[in-house]
């Protein structure tokens, strides 16, 4: 059984939709399976409540599990209700979001529970950047069931009592649940990074309202809200110093401040979030160098190095955005990738894959410059070079193949080795920084549109999108690209 306290699946369903909206589907199937006495069971709905509602008057198809029937368990019927719950959604193009609650496959129907459960996880690849996907775990999700909000765009994740695990901690060697519970959400979001969002029940079902809200039903339609005053050409007052923790940028810019960070807990030196801008809903993608609390104090401090987490991230967060036709904003303060073991090993690859996420992206894509933006790290980060159709830079930003000193320290080595050391790296430096990293020098060339002073970054970007909103562009001919 769960161990989740007996709040009922139509209880959630109830509080996650607009009142009275609910319109069930399915409510009189029952399991057909009646090996190993299982047809002595009562099993309404085979555990599974689906149906069709509006948030916010948005059309949603949404699933909840029922963990007091069998334990939620999944069985054949149960599972054929959730895949036809994906093709009515495929149809209407609407949200899926799955409530799970689930002790997982269910025993007594084997081979049958097994297939239905593929059919789902077929549903969900053909609905991905079709439909959008919402999984909210309450309970267990284990096993072949972590597949399934594995699938899902966004995974939400109760944080006290929810469980979500390929294998249980106390299965994996060398481990066990009391020395590191790999299944819990604190363990998921911060560590494997595989839940965006956590919290209590209650700010679950409201903040997937919120999302719901801000996406698009499906890859054709527009994220728009109309109801927005924020004056367009309002002045970002103070935002220079928000260079270092960029999330405060994002909400400086955004609409009334709006702002929903997703994995927030997860490489948190790589801010992605939604905001609002003129009434539309742009992805940012920030790096990010110090965390500022409520109070106005440094909580934590981060390197200007792209990881391998970060680059991943950012990464899954861009192609979710090209695919429903979401624009990407980026804001870059970097200064080369991370210097450990896990990224000689993975780094090379995370950063190809996010290289690859920016420059398929055939949505509009706006790059702000607010710090450093040096080497091949700068590139990787929605540079012109990869496809941004914008790049704006504050003044006192710097672009360049690497830090002037050590460029001088490299390409004057005999000189400076023969005792002229402090002479020549004093005015090397100054020659070099002029030449070739001095913000102008990359707008003379081409690789900064324009320089703009930081109150007026708001308006900049703004007029940037809405200059691009009509932008179209093809891609070569192919079947799909091998990167991820």
């Amino acid at each position: 059984m769960s161990t989740t306290a007996k709040v009922t699946a139509r209880k959630r369903i109830d509080s996650l939709l607009d009142d009275n909206s609910f319109v069930e589907i399915g409510a009189l199937v029952k399991a057909r399976s009646t090996d190993f006495n299982i047809g002595a069971k009562d099993t309404p709905s085979d555990g599974v409540i689906t149906g069709y509602g509006v948030i916010n008057q948005k059309l949603v198809y949404v699933y909840s599990q029922d963990s007091t029937v069998l334990g939620g368990s999944i069985g054949e019927m149960h599972a054929k209700k959730i895949s036809n719950l994906y093709d009515m959604a495929m149809k209407m193009g609407a949200p899926v979001i799955g409530l799970i609650d689930s002790t997982g496959l269910r025993l007594q129907e084997s081979v049958d529970g097994l297939n239905a459960l593929g059919q789902i996880y077929r549903k969900q690849a053909l609905a991905s950047g079709v439909i959008p996907q919402i999984s909210a775990i309450f309970g267990n999700c284990g096993g072949g069931l972590s597949v399934v909000a594995g699938l899902s765009d966004f995974t939400y994740m109760e944080s006290e009592k929810a469980q979500l695990f390929v294998n249980s901690p106390d299965a994996v060697d060398e481990n066990r649940k009391e020395l590191c519970d790999s299944a819990s959400a604190e363990f998921q979001s911060k560590t494997a990074g595989n839940v965006d969002f956590t919290g209590t029940e209650t700010e679950i079902l409201n903040d997937i309202r919120e999302l719901i809200s801000i996406l698009p039903s499906h890859n054709e339609d527009e994220a728009w809200d109309m109801d927005s005053e924020d004056d367009l050409n309002r002045a970002a007052v103070g935002i220079e110093n928000c260079a270092e923790d960029t999330k405060l940028a994002l909400e400086s810019i955004s609409d009334d401040g709006f702002l929903v960070e997703v994995k927030k807990d997860f490489a948190p030196e790589m801010v992605t979030a939604f905001i609002k801008l003129n009434g539309a809903t742009v992805g940012a993608v920030a790096n990010r160098s110090k965390i500022y609390d409520d109070e106005g104090k440094v909580s934590d401090t981060f390197e200007t190095k792209l990881t391998v987490k970060g680059c991943r991230k950012a990464a899954g967060f861009v192609n979710f955005c090209d695919a429903f036709s979401i624009p990407v904003l980026t804001l870059t303060n970097v200064t080369g990738y991370a210097t450990t073991m896990c990224q000689e090993k993975n780094g090379a690859k995370a950063a190809a894959e996010l290289v690859y996420a920016f420059a398929q992206a055939t949505v509009p894509k706006v790059n702000l410059i607010v710090g450093n933006a040096i080497g091949s790290a700068y590139v990787t980060m929605n540079s012109k070079a990869t496809g941004a159709d914008i790049v704006y830079a504050w003044p006192e930003a710097k672009i360049g193949m690497m830090d002037a000193e050590n460029a001088v320290k490299i390409m004057y080595a005999d000189e400076i080795a023969s005792g002229q050391a402090e002479a020549v790296i004093r005015e090397k430096t100054a020659q070099y920084q002029a030449l070739q990293g001095d913000i102008l020098s990359a707008a003379a060339r081409g690789y900064v549109d324009s320089i703009v002073a930081p109150v007026d970054t708001r308006k900049y970007i703004i007029g940037a999108f809405e200059m691009l909103y009509t932008k179209y562009e093809e891609r070569p001919d192919k079947k799909h690209g091998t990167v991820s």
